[in-house]
């Protein structure tokens, strides 16, 4: 349902509007009244016949003429039924600011339920409970408890928290960024971030999304709307809560590393939303999205008058693995001509302690001419002959004529340059006080204008493939088992095309023997028991075994040590298993994420993926492209490319097994968690093993 009579109403009531300033009524309509809305504002108080010189009313009942919006500020347990009345009178959306809902406990909470089910029923749309309200400066609207209203401009900002709210509309009227709507969602008994992302996408007035978020409720809304939005517009978000939530205990690699941010992490990727780190990061890049066009091209031009800040700059380039412009002839030729012959013109440009405002103009106009130029940096540092606010003034008037170069200043110090600070942001120029805050903004920009370009990534389902799968999930689940057999899940990962060492659970060691002579020696013993998971723990594996002499040891070993450590287990045998070719070790694990659904991760494996945490993680479904970016995404990349003489190893493979376990868990959502730990990776065109595989399950 549109959110159009909440954005951008007609006409607002303000019902517990107060006479006394101070409270939470009195703000409100003070706000609309001070913030210059256009439309007509009704206060309602049965005790008050006027308020701040507008006549006041019993109810809803009464207004003389129809209302779009009501402002909501009266105790929590009048809510429900002023839901009823507003329908009742035509109004078609509310901003609930009462709090006493569910963040006060059971009693609260179901009074929210009813809230929200009035909403629904009677058709109106709800922001809040417990919220700050909400701004439109393109209208004039502040049906908010927060300050005066900001500037306007092309930011619209989401908050979970409204006390971050104040916050960030006082920066923007410090700071002189623009926002186009301010809302605080609060506890989002209806309209939520998927609900705004949606109407911001269609807004013309906003140009990028800014939002501070703790939780998401719904992740497939929020995935599908954010997605759908950042095709069209960037999407910035601030989270917090980065710690592990523990949402559900798990024994795989996979899960133990699988915190809640991670899937934040995921999440944000997979959707194409850009993430900022800190309030700063988010006020940076929503500054450069907001006011400068994303660069066309890779290439990074930086134009100084001081060498310093422009190492500083050069260097974050690199660490933000970004490529610095490389000029052609003419550029080189125009910026010879026009500069001292001290002057440095490869990138970065020096144009001296002494330049002048026209040294400034002159260098730009080359810069943006050059076809290899995506973005430039200017950076001033203030000298004694130095103009800041002339240069301030040519970095505005020729950038409005850079095409889609972005343009971003650091101009470096305090009082110095102030004034120049405010020129630049006037005219749209985004300024940093440092270069790495600058190129970290620019880095944001590129990474934007790539991945919105970037397809989907889709899933089709194999139907004979899960023909052979169903059966062993099935007879696992009337088993009542929580993992499948170690037979069981090779079985399942091979079905999906990834190979595992041919093998076979068996019951004494005679058995054993067989089989090893059958497979062919040197094979690996694996305890069988559906309550040990993690064999090496206690004594209940063995590899590399060489001979029937070696094997009968070690078979003997193994069960010895499992009655030591585990004398409860249920033991259903030993696995023997040929070895696997000698290879690299990686891991592909998944973890099925409360909110977002399963997700992949990938990293270095065998005994090391605890101590290291060389992984990283993606949401399902995963293609064949983002898997060979979760593979280079890895610290260890160097190692599976090939490092000092080693040839690289089979990525394509890799690469293969990853999307293969991506389509396997989504065909089967009772697969709560999985490791193939370790896949063994031979050199290129020698393919991958998994040599061991863990699969729990749950559910129906």
């Amino acid at each position: 349902m549109s959110l159009s009579t909440l954005l951008t109403p007609g006409a607002v009531a303000v019902i517990g509007a107060a006479r006394e300033p101070g409270k939470v009524g009195h703000v409100i309509l003070a706000n609309l009244l001070q913030g210059g809305f256009a439309g007509e504002i009704y206060p309602i108080n049965p005790k008050a016949s006027e308020i701040l010189g507008l006549r006041a009313y019993a109810s809803v009942k009464d207004l003389p003429s129809p209302v779009d919006l009501a402002v909501v500020a009266v105790p929590a347990c009048a809510v429900p039924d002023l839901v009823t009345e507003c329908a009742a009178a035509g109004i078609t959306s509310m901003v609930v600011i009462s709090a006493g809902f569910s963040e006060s406990g059971p009693e609260g909470a179901a009074l929210e339920r009813e809230v929200a089910a009035r909403g629904v029923r009677s058709g109106i749309r709800i922001l809040g409970p417990n919220c700050l309200g909400l701004i439109s400066t393109h209208n004039r609207l502040n049906a908010s408890f927060a300050g005066a209203m900001p500037p306007a401009g092309g930011i619209a900002f989401i908050s979970q928290s409204g006390a971050l709210g104040t916050a960030i509309i006082d920066r923007a009227a410090t700071d002189g960024f623009g926002l186009s709507h301010f809302v605080s969602i609060g506890n989002r008994a209806d309209v939520a971030e998927p609900d705004l992302l949606t109407s911001f996408a269609r807004d013309p007035h906003t140009n990028v999304i800014a939002m501070y978020i703790e939780s998401v409720a719904d992740g497939e809304s929020f995935l599908s709307a954010a997605e759908a939005t950042t095709r069209v517009k960037p999407v910035i978000a601030l989270k917090s809560g980065t710690s592990d939530s523990g949402a559900r205990a798990v024994s795989s690699h996979t899960g133990s590393l699988a915190g809640s941010d991670a899937a934040f992490e995921a999440a944000f990727r997979w959707a194409g939303i850009i993430r900022a780190r800190s309030i700063q990061e988010l006020f940076d890049y929503a500054a450069a999205f907001s006011m400068q066009p994303l660069p066309a091209r890779q290439g990074i031009a930086i134009l100084t008058n001081a060498g310093g800040p422009a190492v500083m700059a050069t260097d974050s380039v690199e660490s933000n693995s970004l490529s610095m412009a490389s000029f052609d002839g003419r550029t080189i030729a125009l910026l010879r001509s026009a500069l001292p012959a001290a002057a440095a013109v490869y990138n970065p440009v020096d144009v001296l302690g002494d330049a002048d405002a026209e040294r400034y103009r002159h260098a730009l106009r080359a810069l943006y001419a050059d076809p290899g130029v995506g973005a430039v940096l200017i950076i001033l540092t203030p000298q004694a002959m130095t103009e800041a606010g002339a240069v301030a003034e040519v970095v505005v008037e020729e950038a409005a004529h850079a095409g889609d170069v972005a343009t971003l200043a650091c101009f470096m110090g305090g009082p110095a340059v102030e004034g120049a600070h405010e020129v630049l942001v006037r005219g749209s120029i985004p300024h940093y006080a440092t270069p790495e805050r600058a190129i970290a903004s620019v880095s944001a920009m590129y990474t934007y204008a790539r991945v919105r370009h970037t397809p989907s990534a889709t899933h089709v389902t194999d139907a004979q493939t899960r023909l052979k799968v169903a059966p062993i999930l099935d007879s696992a689940r009337v088993a009542k088992r929580t993992f499948v057999t170690e037979e069981s899940a090779a079985a399942i990962v091979e079905a999906y095309g990834v190979r595992t060492p041919p093998g076979m659970v068996v019951p004494d060691r005679e058995r054993a023997l067989a089989v090893a002579a059958q497979v062919g020696y040197p094979v690996a013993l694996k305890i069988a028991s559906p309550d040990i998971l993690h064999k090496s723990d206690v004594g209940g594996l063995k590899v590399g075994i060489r001979s029937p002499e070696a094997l009968s040891a070690a078979y003997d070993e193994i069960l010895g040590r499992v009655r030591e450590y585990a004398p409860d287990a249920v033991v259903d045998g030993v696995h023997v298993q040929r070895m696997a070719p000698p290879g690299r070790e990686v891991i592909i694990g998944v973890d099925r994420d409360p909110v977002f659904g399963p997700m992949l991760m990938f990293g270095l494996g065998g005994v090391y993926v605890e101590v290291l945490k060389d992984v990283t993680f993606r949401l399902c479904p995963v293609d064949r492209a983002e898997a060979e970016r979760m593979i280079a995404d890895v610290r260890s990349f160097g190692l599976l490319r090939g490092a000092r003489g080693q040839p690289p190893a089979d990525l394509s493979a890799v690469a293969s097994a990853i999307t293969a376990i991506s389509s396997l868990v989504l065909d089967f959502p009772q697969i709560l968690e999985l490791d193939i730990n370790p896949l063994i990776v031979g050199n290129a065109g020698e393919g991958v093993w998994a040599a061991d595989v863990r699969i729990g399950i749950g559910g129906t």
